[in-house]
């Protein structure tokens, strides 16, 4: 049955971005048009129940990539097929899987963290975000996200994509970006779609972006900042590791309080979907100009009503006298020592009534474990786009923190 699955898949033309080691190996969460074959094959007229057996069925027995690949061509036959596959998979705060995109934007495991690593091109000053715990010889790692790095005279930008290749803000793998200020030690996180229902909307021209030649209703209007990172100062030289803090506007310190819940996206924006699939065909290379001015302040449009945001900081390491050197238990996830090294966990008040095991809990732990490659484990509540971009701050120089 497997087998039948994905030769219609590819039959359908969908095998090309599945295998690409380019692309991102994330099932697209927007609605293909499906052909006339598809739509008049046996396959679309099967009774419901039997295919939701199936289906189910095939979504427990394939729980890792790229086995995994089978339940998303499930999702790509046609349209029935599609509503109860998104029916059948759950979140990754559910099931601790990825799946399609907006799993990289939903919170993660509870329990346990999710494995991931990072791989940097210092040539094309790019970061991949690969899910698995090592990379493995036959290169076959599912690529979750992609960043690269653009120096600008007051900052730096680092724009984050679904796609290895294509980091253009007008190309539907955009995702979101981290900017940081002049001297590295603050970051704002700005994701492409609002993250919750409450949204103040920007009015300032200088969110708007234009195309070269018309003002283009296919755009969304703005980046919606959703996190801060800031660095403390190190001005005197002090012995001891970085110091940093995190800001998640989308996420209230509730989320981590018992029977707390991150408000969560399940699928992209209807209008998203429509507006961006004909970028790439319609317009070519043709290029698109971001008036957003770097050096204008960046303010949170994330409303969460009388909640107060989550905070996080990084856990202190202790002093080891035989190695002469900061020391965190990584749980051999970190074998290199490095400066960029962290670990992650709730900041809050004896007033946010947080139990101390929540309180002590890494949610997110960042180190290098060889040249260039770094593992990054994340989990509730952050989602993967949210760990990747506090991590991608790590990348950046701060002679003023250091």
């Amino acid at each position: 049955m497997k087998d039948g699955i994905g030769n219609i898949s590819k039959r359908g033309g969908e095998s090309k971005l599945w295998r690409s080691r380019t692309r991102s190996h994330v099932a697209p969460d927007r609605a293909q048009p499906e052909s006339k074959f598809v739509d008049q094959s046996p396959w679309a007229n099967l009774p419901p129940e039997l295919l939701l057996d199936i289906i189910q069925r095939v979504e427990e027995s394939e729980a890792a990539w790229p086995a995994r690949a089978v339940v998303v061509f499930c999702a790509a036959v046609c349209r029935s097929w599609r509503e109860i596959t998104k029916e059948i998979v759950k979140t990754p705060e559910q099931c601790g899987r990825l799946t399609f995109p907006i799993s990289l934007k939903q919170p993660g495991p509870r329990e346990s963290p999710i494995q991931c690593y990072i791989r940097r091109d210092r040539a094309t000053s790019t970061y991949l975000l690969f899910y698995g715990l090592v990379p493995s010889e036959g290169e076959s790692d599912k690529l979750l996200l992609a960043a690269r790095k653009v120096r600008r005279a007051t900052c730096s930008d680092f724009v984050i994509s679904l796609a290895a290749d294509d980091f253009s803000r007008a190309s539907n793998t955009y995702v979101g970006k981290l900017r940081s200020n002049f001297l590295g030690t603050k970051f704002t996180i700005y994701d492409s779609q609002p993250p919750c229902d409450s949204i103040i909307p920007s009015t300032s021209r200088s969110n708007l972006r234009f195309h070269s030649k018309q003002v283009s209703p296919r755009l969304p209007a703005c980046n919606y900042s959703i996190g801060t990172i800031t660095y403390e100062f190190n001005v005197l030289r002090a012995r001891g590791p970085r110091r940093m803090h995190c800001v998640l506007h989308s996420i209230p310190v509730s989320a981590i309080q018992e029977g707390g819940t991150v408000p969560t996206l399940s699928v992209f924006p209807h209008s998203f979907d429509e507006q961006l699939s004909p970028l790439a065909s319609s317009r070519g290379n043709e290029p698109v100009i971001d008036t957003r001015s770097p050096s204008l302040p960046a303010t949170p449009v994330c409303s969460l009503g009388s909640g107060k945001p989550l905070t996080l900081k990084n856990k202190a390491p202790r002093w080891h006298e035989q190695l002469q050197c900061w020391c965190l238990n990584f749980r051999g996830r970190v074998t290199v020592a490095s400066v960029k090294n962290f670990q992650l966990s709730a900041a809050v008040d004896p007033s946010h009534n947080v139990s101390l095991e929540e309180q002590e809990k890494v949610i997110l732990q960042f180190g290098k474990i060889g040249k260039d490659i770094f593992t990054m484990d994340y989990q509730y509540p952050l989602s993967a786009f949210q760990a990747f971009t506090i991590c991608l701050s790590s990348f950046d120089t701060k002679p003023a923190c250091e």
